[in-house]
């Protein structure tokens, strides 16, 4: 199952992209970051915490085994409670129309657990020879999932009244 999930994630996570730059650069004059954004981020969080969460809460042995973790860890279901936390914030932000500050306060608590939580797992493979994919992947996968988001963000902050 969590082979499935990491698949998921993945392609969850190319479509939103996909998506997301479609919007930007859909005007005819002048690219759209905000718009961008407005796309990317509520689906990025829900392909990635979201799915992550679900699996920690009802796929835990299974998660925790191909990590090489302890398995039943109230960690781990905290962690996975926090990651559905981010979701339904996700969620809510976007439905609600709280507006591009509110979906970028989101994006950077998000992005900075999972820069955390790619840190643990790096020093998890190399500190403990612990060199399962998820230990091997996570922060390679998370750096592509920041890069993909530092062209609108770079792109919003240059334009920003001064």
């Amino acid at each position: 199952m969590s082979d499935i999930l990491d698949i998921t994630r993945i392609v969850l996570v190319g479509a939103a992209f996909y998506f997301g730059y479609q919007v930007g650069f859909a005007g005819e004059t002048q690219y759209d970051a905000a718009g961008q954004l407005h796309i990317m981020v509520p689906l990025v969080i829900v392909a990635i915490a979201g799915l992550s969460g679900i699996e920690g809460l009802f796929f835990g042995r299974q998660a925790a085994e191909a990590k090489g973790y302890e398995v039943g860890s109230n960690y781990q279901k905290q962690s996975a409670f926090a990651l559905i936390s981010f979701t339904v914030t996700a969620v809510l932000v976007f439905f609600l129309g709280w507006g591009l500050l509110a979906e970028l306060t989101i994006l950077f608590v998000f992005m900075f657990f999972f820069l955390m939580s790619a840190a643990n797992h790096a020093v998890n493979a190399i500190k403990n020879h612990n060199y399962t994919w998820q230990n091997i992947n996570r922060p390679f996968l998370i750096l592509l999932v920041m890069a993909g988001f530092a062209y609108p963000l770079a792109q919003l902050w240059s334009n920003l009244p001064q």
